[in-house]
């Protein structure tokens, strides 16, 4: 994909909810060998697609470059509430299509589908060692911050301490912020095996990340 080209007849995104050829990609991000489809993701997504979960690919030229995936606030595996709010669980370009305004893209997908919503939330790192949901990629792609904590990782405490925020962007000038149970995100992610808040299975402990 040296040559890759981003312009409208290049590019389209799919809603692989609904799309059996990509179906794998319900399972396993863009890169990388398939992974099994394992029990929390499974169980997650039986629950949260019927609700109104959606994710999608962005394909260049039919290869996926980049993916978003959201549901209802309460369908979502953030402990986000709110009333009439779209999470978005996910978002990522690959880096060799960075630089192109894709995320931007995916996103302005996102809220046109989702245009009833009253807003838009999710959640972002700061100091945090893995390269994805950084503070400042998600407020580049139009969210700001409404609260935080800041925790470790008690599985990996060498790591140091980083900050978890909520984010929103509202869809209605009079759209009724949302919030979060910081204590339930404690026990951080089950269901996606790629989250830098990832719980895995072989962790015993109810909470994987503790407060500073």
């Amino acid at each position: 994909m040296a040559n890759m080209v981003f312009g409208s007849s290049h590019k389209k995104i799919i809603d692989i909810t609904t799309d059996e050829k990509y179906e794998t990609y319900l399972y396993r991000c863009l890169t990388g060998p398939l992974s099994k489809r394992y029990r929390k993701r499974m169980e997650y997504l039986q629950r949260a697609i019927p609700v109104g979960f959606h994710k999608k690919l962005l394909l260049s030229k039919g290869v996926p470059v980049g993916t978003i995936e959201y549901a209802p606030a309460e369908s979502s595996y953030y402990p986000i509430l709110g009333n009439n709010v779209t999470v978005m669980n996910c978002i990522w370009v690959l880096r060799k299509a960075k630089g192109h305004n894709l995320g931007a893209f995916l996103v302005q997908d996102m809220t046109s589908s989702e245009s009833q919503a009253s807003g838009f939330a999710t959640v972002a790192l700061e100091n945090h060692w893995s390269p994805w949901f950084r503070k400042k990629q998600i407020e580049k792609l139009g969210f700001n911050p409404l609260d935080f904590v800041t925790v470790t990782n008690k599985a990996k405490p060498n790591r140091g301490a980083f900050t978890i925020y909520l984010m929103w962007m509202p869809n209605r000038p009079d759209a009724n912020h949302p919030t979060w149970n910081p204590q339930k995100l404690l026990e951080g992610i089950t269901c996606c095996t790629a989250h830098p808040l990832y719980h895995p299975q072989t962790y015993a402990p109810t909470q994987i990340l503790a407060r500073t």
